[in-house]
């Protein structure tokens, strides 16, 4: 039983609180891994259930741990800051919050465009795309679930390049588009189906992002359409409407 005193003027649950915030600081439990059930707790600490919830509900205002209805709770998890401008890449994203990317192809696979995606990639109907689905993950781990589509004829090497280099943005160099940009982002939140949830390591319970974007040229032209479902409680979007709007958020 861990020790509680009683006669230091501390709240109890002030206490166990202080505890397990230390013991998250220290990273006794990692990012999302779920602490011991309320029974256990409240054994650990000669507590009861009332001033356990009470030390829980304190660690989720201070932002170390998030409550899911009946599953328990669970250290949060650091939620990187995504930077969406004309020029919006995972890597640099993912690296500027000091932290590790990684991706990988679930599939790739050559079909005719749909009316939808047609009309997204200003293609006319039944042109062949190219159909990626990938993953991306940071510190090893999913953050986003990706379907796009490329026009085919412009990138006739994709999978060779994407193979060597997990990097859409080499996979653009490699094709003689160096400077694509981002057109327009369409952001919406739901909650996701199962793959989706199985994916990015999630319950359904919990909601995503989904994200459609389209990438152009340095002519204006559409060389990307991507879906992107992103774990929500992982990921905050930032919109940057200067070149260097970001400073605005500095020392937040």
């Amino acid at each position: 039983m861990a020790v509680i005193d009683r006669d230091s003027g501390l709240a109890v649950w002030r206490q166990i609180e202080e505890t397990l915030a230390d013991e998250i600081r220290s990273r006794r439990w990692e990012e999302g891994q779920r602490l011991p059930t309320e029974a256990a707790l409240s054994v650990r600490f000669g507590v009861n259930r009332h001033t356990l919830r009470r030390a829980i509900s304190a660690l989720v205002d201070r932002g170390l741990v998030r409550v899911e209805q009946g599953r328990g709770a669970f250290v949060r998890e650091n939620v990187l800051e995504y930077l969406v401008g004309r020029r919006t890449r995972f890597t640099e994203n993912v690296r500027r919050a000091n932290r590790s990317p990684s991706g990988r192809c679930l599939s790739i696979k050559r079909m005719r465009a749909t009316k939808e995606v047609a009309t997204r990639l200003q293609l006319p109907v039944g042109t062949a795309v190219l159909k990626v689905e990938t993953v991306g993950q940071v510190d090893d781990r999913p953050l986003s679930f990706g379907t796009n589509w490329f026009p085919a004829r412009r990138f006739p090497e994709f999978s060779e390049v994407y193979d060597a280099s997990h990097s859409i943005t080499r996979v653009m160099e490699h094709h003689g588009i160096p400077n694509y940009a981002r057109a327009v982002t369409k952001v919406t939140a739901r909650m996701p189906d199962v793959t989706e949830a199985e994916i990015l390591g999630q319950p359904r319970t919990r909601p995503v992002l989904f994200v459609e974007a389209i990438n152009v040229d340095s002519e204006g032209v559409p060389v990307q359409l991507s879906n992107v479902r992103y774990a929500a409680d992982r990921f905050q979007m930032v919109f940057e409407t200067l070149s260097d709007g970001a400073r605005y958020f500095e020392g937040d």
